[in-house]
């Protein structure tokens, strides 16, 4: 059997990766060897750490070597099996990496899930039901410990993890605003997405719009960007606020010109008696399945709409991750590589 992969050619200069930075091969695959499946991929994820691992590993791994398959989370259909633990016909998520089939022994290293819902389509197993979703419902529920009453505002409100933020407040009880880099979008969080409002940081006066929505203030900050975005916030909060650190877009970009922005209202955390936490997603793996189940079934129920953003084909995840910086995404970015 063949299978296409994207393997790493070049190290990316600048903000955007080229497709010159990857190669494609076919190759032939090996038989199973005892303990193995074989997976076909159905969807890719994007994110934005993926060009960092190309560059220096993140942080979080060892860096792509040049002829290495692009690392990334995906969701397939096992379609042979030497393992007694996956069987023929099982949806699972996990480190797929950018290729159309994938063998994986089950070891940790590959965080392999099976997919247990079948209310939603499978391509949310890598959105609102996979690591994204559950990045928003731990980020909001146990680090922002969101209630009923609670102002809640979230930067980067239409990408992956924001998209989700809106509802999930709103089944607590509580009131939700985005930021968004265009009215399209602006729109979409109202309209579909369980946001109250919506405030466009390109073009209004982000501190004003906050005080329109949230004259006292806000009780969680749910951040996915850093920078000014974040101190803006920071001096908006009440007291005993809770400021939920997922991500740093904006720091990500600024690190190319040899700089990040220095926060200027660090001292309101101590000001107002708030928190401000960071976390990572695997602690809460043990938790996983009933986070699932329960937004599984909010979205069968309406409660919980989702957005997903989709291209077709291997070829594109080049542009799907380029997507991510240029702010073009609505929703979960995702790569159709088959049907099931």
């Amino acid at each position: 059997m063949k299978n296409r992969r994207l393997v790493l050619a070049a190290r990316p200069e600048g903000l955007l990766v080229k497709q010159s930075d990857f190669k494609l091969e076919e190759v032939t695959l090996p038989p199973l060897k005892d303990g193995e499946f074989l997976i076909k991929v159905l969807y890719l994820s994007v994110a934005p750490v993926m060009k960092f691992y190309m560059q220096d590993g993140a942080g979080i791994e060892a860096p792509l070597e040049f002829g290495e398959t692009m690392r990334g989370r995906g969701v397939g259909e096992v379609v042979e099996s030497k393992n007694p633990g996956f069987q023929v016909g099982d949806i699972v998520q996990g480190k797929c990496g950018w290729q159309e089939y994938k063998i994986c022994d089950g070891s940790p290293y590959h965080m392999m899930y099976k997919v247990k819902q079948r209310q939603a389509p499978v391509s949310t197993a890598l959105g609102v039901l996979g690591m994204t979703g559950f990045t928003s419902y731990f980020g909001l529920y146990h680090i922002g410990e969101v209630k009923a009453g609670d102002k809640v505002l979230v930067s980067a409100a239409t990408g992956g993890v924001g998209s989700n933020v809106g509802h999930l407040a709103k089944i607590k009880g509580a009131q939700a605003v985005g930021l968004a880099s265009t009215d399209e979008k602006c729109r979409l969080l109202i309209e579909k997405l369980g946001y109250i409002g919506a405030i466009n940081y390109k073009t209004e006066n982000i501190g004003e719009r906050i005080d329109h929505f949230f004259p006292e203030g806000i009780n969680v900050y749910f951040d996915n960007v850093g920078g000014e975005l974040l101190d803006i916030a920071l001096s908006k909060l009440q007291r005993y606020s809770r400021v939920v650190i997922c991500g740093r877009i904006s720091q990500y970009e600024q690190s190319l010109h040899g700089s990040t922005y220095n926060l200027k209202n660090w001292y309101k955390i101590g000001a107002t008696r708030s928190k401000m936490q960071g976390f990572f997603i695997y602690d809460f793996e043990e938790q996983f399945t009933k986070a699932e189940t329960e937004m599984a079934q909010w979205v069968a129920e309406g409660k919980l709409a989702y957005q997903e953003d989709i291209l077709e084909g291997l070829e594109q995840m080049p542009t799907a991750l380029n997507r991510l910086f240029e702010r073009k995404n609505k929703g979960k970015q995702l790569v159709k590589i088959a049907n099931a």
